[in-house]
């Protein structure tokens, strides 16, 4: 058995850490022989939720999990971590303008940036899940300037396998057989959605996404539509936002990082987008699609970009600017 790696979960009482926490404790995300010490950060009135969760994690009797450590100390939480999944943030409420939302979050990502910089590990692979989750990780990002801009990221794997998903069932197909699916941009409603590379394994021979569904129309109306208002239709259906299937996009990007990408695809994740060949604007967290080996991400270069996504592309680039500066703006820097 190797070391336990350090693995911290914020909004740990939260209902995404509810279905988060056993896939990581089990072994699903870092191996199976990979023993952890769970972190689990929660503000102060939650604590007496979250000693209910750490009595379950304790009652599943598994034998990767060495430790676990309740905390609403950010001191606590973030000593010499290995991996750090930002999921807790202020949500928005009823009534609630954009700009209210970023500036509550802005100050949270600031002082667990600092935190990160201050007390873990500078390898530290950070994921920022909280919405408005690209400029989040972009806000901790540059609130720890110790640690490299490459170790983080933001979470539009959801977005990716949503999108993957919808191909699949409107081929008939596992979503397996389905790759290349590629999330530009925002986690937002102006994310672009693109299947222009995208494969379709259908009978034992792949085809050209385009070619497998047979109905341009769709992916280039609905099919965009479905995605980029899927969490809404979720919310609208549950009446809370979705859990399950964000936790497990949680842990895809995390093994994702943990053990690379399967030879030949590619998957993807809001990343630093300085010096990206795609005329991405700098100083953004944006959704690009990346290969990864050594735990280290590279953006997959070459793929041509027609008017049409150029448009999409550019599009939620420019509210991605609106918000940073929105965000820079608050934090007086």
């Amino acid at each position: 058995m190797s070391e336990p790696i350090r693995v911290l979960v914020t909004g740990a009482a939260g209902q995404i850490a509810y279905s988060l926490l056993l896939s990581i404790a089990k072994g699903d995300v870092f191996g199976k022989d990979q023993p952890i010490i769970l972190l689990l950060l929660d503000i102060t009135p939650m604590l007496p939720v979250l000693e209910g969760v750490v009595m379950e994690l304790q009652d599943c009797s598994l034998p990767l999990l060495r430790d676990i450590v309740p905390t609403d100390k950010e001191e606590v939480a973030f000593k010499d971590l290995d991996v750090a999944i930002l999921v807790g943030s202020m949500p928005r409420k009823e009534g609630m303008e954009r700009k209210d939302l970023l500036k509550a979050n802005v100050n949270i990502f600031k002082s667990q940036g600092a935190a990160l910089d201050k007390y873990a590990k500078k390898t530290v692979k950070v994921l920022v899940v909280g919405n408005p989750a690209n400029t989040n990780c972009l806000i901790a990002a540059k609130s720890a300037p110790s640690i490299p801009k490459e170790n983080f990221s933001c979470l539009t794997r959801l977005d990716h396998n949503r999108a993957r998903s919808q191909v699949a069932i409107r081929c008939g197909v596992p979503a397996t057989q389905v790759t290349n699916v590629i999330i530009w941009g925002n986690h937002s409603s102006t994310q672009y959605p693109d299947v222009h590379h995208c494969k379709v394994n259908m009978s034992g021979s792949e085809l050209a996404c385009f070619d497998a569904v047979k109905d341009d129309a769709w992916l280039k109306g609905d099919f965009i539509a479905t995605v980029q208002q899927r969490g809404a239709a979720v919310i609208k259906a549950r009446k809370l936002s979705s859990a399950m299937s964000a936790a497990k996009a949680i842990c895809d990007h995390m093994r994702d990082i943990w053990v690379g990408t399967p030879e030949g695809e590619f998957t993807s994740m809001g990343i630093y987008s300085t010096g990206n060949s795609y005329a991405v604007p700098e100083d953004l967290i944006y959704s690009f699609p990346v290969q990864i080996k050594d735990k280290t991400w590279k953006i997959v270069e070459g793929l041509a970009i027609n008017d049409f996504s150029r448009s999409k592309m550019d599009a939620t680039a420019a509210e991605l600017i609106e918000e940073r500066d929105t965000a820079v703006a608050f934090l007086g820097v």
